[in-house]
Formats: structure tokens, C-alpha cells, sequence
């Protein structure tokens, strides 16, 4: 029988290693999965690379990992921001590498992996630093720059329920960035406020089929909004 349901986050996240490349969904803090996160932070592992929209909001999250000197290059589209401090000191003081990326140019180099595209060229960026050392090309009187997917060992997205197979339907924003990391990572795991039972959800409503999910980790609604790391009943 196949159920990807796993008891909690630390679970979930047991064989997370040094060095692993790890996505992150969220755009700012909408579809943020704080409780992995955290969990991921309860791991141990260090020298990770991270693909995210941003590169941390506050204290919380992706930020507080951040702080902790865990994360050795960060892949993303909006590193600074007025609250994005623990990025911009372990920046300058050149403790992170960072890959900037536009955020089309990100989101179409995730969605690539995930369909198994070799890469793709892109005008963005074309006579701009982020085209340097990257081939180029001229294509109907337009240039146009070589881009590769990104690939990684794990995604770590929200969604909103899901059931047993690892079926997943999102709420509003949170989706985001979601559903394509969930195609790009070896291992994806997701985190839902309501498991339903087998054929529960409408099949034209799932957005990212359970083919793309490894583990499911139950989490309570009223804790996520605090920020706290509780288990749901």
C-alpha cells in the first residue's frame, strides 16, 4: 500500500546531508514551509546550497538559517530586501556565495529540470553581467542567452492538503514557486493542513500529482501562523 504520510518534519527530513542542494518554496513568506525549515535546521546539515525567490524575511525561516552559517551559496531572484539583514551581513562579509537570477529566468530553469530539458535560451539578461561566461545566440534578429536547469536532492514546499499518494492542492499564492521545485528535486517533501482520504480530491484540482511527492508531513494551521513548530492531532 502506498502512503507517503510521514509522523513529523524531523522524519521527513532524517537524511538531509552536508552539502545537499535544497529548494525552498515561497515567494517572501506566502507557501513558506517554516516547519521544515526548522527542521532542516534541527538536522544539522551545513554547506547547503538553497534555490529560493528571496534570500530570507526577518529572523524566522530561511532567514534564521541563513544566520546560523549553514547555507554556502543561495540561488535566487530578490536577495535584499528591508528585512533581508542576516543575507546582506553574511553577504558582505563573503561568508555566501549568491547566484542571481531573474525571476522568470528561475522559475523556467526549475520548471526545465522537472521536464527534463537540457536548457534553453532566454533574451533576459542578454549584454548584461549575468550573461557573462554563458553562450549566446541570435535568433530571428534577437540575442538570446543559454540558460541550465536547476536541479536538486530536495524540495521543501507547502501546500494545502494532500492525501496518502502524495496528491496536492495549494491555497491561492502559497502555491508559487511549488509545483515546479516539486518536479526538480529527487526528493520532494510537502506539508498540508488536512490529509483527505483516497479519491477525495476533485482529480482536475490537484495541481502536483503524488508521482512528484515522496513525503507528506501533517501540520496544524494555528501553529503555522505563529511560527511555532506544532504537530497536528
Amino acid at each position: 500500500m502506498i502512503d507517503k504520510i510521514v509522523p513529523d518534519a524531523a522524519a521527513a527530513l532524517a537524511d538531509i546531508r552536508d552539502g545537499a542542494t535544497v529548494m525552498i518554496g515561497g515567494f517572501g513568506t506566502a507557501g513558506q514551509p517554516n516547519e521544515l525549515i526548522d527542521a532542516l535546521i534541527d538536522t544539522g546539515a551545513r554547506e547547503l546550497v538553497i534555490v529560493n525567490n528571496n534570500a530570507g524575511n526577518g529572523d524566522t525561516g530561511l532567514a534564521r538559517l541563513l544566520s546560523l552559517k549553514r547555507v554556502r551559496k543561495i540561488i535566487c531572484s530578490f536577495p535584499r530586501q528591508a528585512d533581508s539583514h542576516h543575507f546582506d551581513a553574511l553577504y558582505r562579509a563573503g561568508e555566501i556565495e549568491l547566484e542571481l537570477v531573474p525571476q522568470g529566468n528561475l522559475a523556467e530553469r526549475i520548471r526545465a529540470a522537472g521536464a527534463g530539458i537540457g536548457g534553453f535560451f532566454t533574451p533576459t539578461g542578454y549584454g548584461t553581467a549575468l550573461a557573462q561566461g554563458k553562450e549566446t545566440r541570435e535568433i530571428n534578429g534577437r540575442h538570446y542567452v543559454l540558460e541550465s536547469p536547476i536541479h536538486a536532492d530536495y524540495a521543501l514546499i507547502k501546500a494545502e492538503k494532500g492525501d496518502r499518494w502524495g496528491n496536492l492542492t495549494y491555497r491561492m499564492t502559497a502555491r508559487n514557486f511549488g509545483p515546479i521545485m516539486a518536479m526538480a528535486a529527487r526528493t520532494t517533501v510537502a506539508t498540508v493542513h488536512e490529509i483527505v482520504e483516497l479519491g477525495r480530491l476533485d482529480p482536475e484540482a490537484v495541481v502536483t500529482p503524488g508521482l512528484f511527492v515522496q513525503r507528506v508531513v501533517l501540520v496544524d494551521r494555528v501553529a503555522t501562523a505563529a511560527g511555532g513548530f506544532k504537530q497536528a492531532a
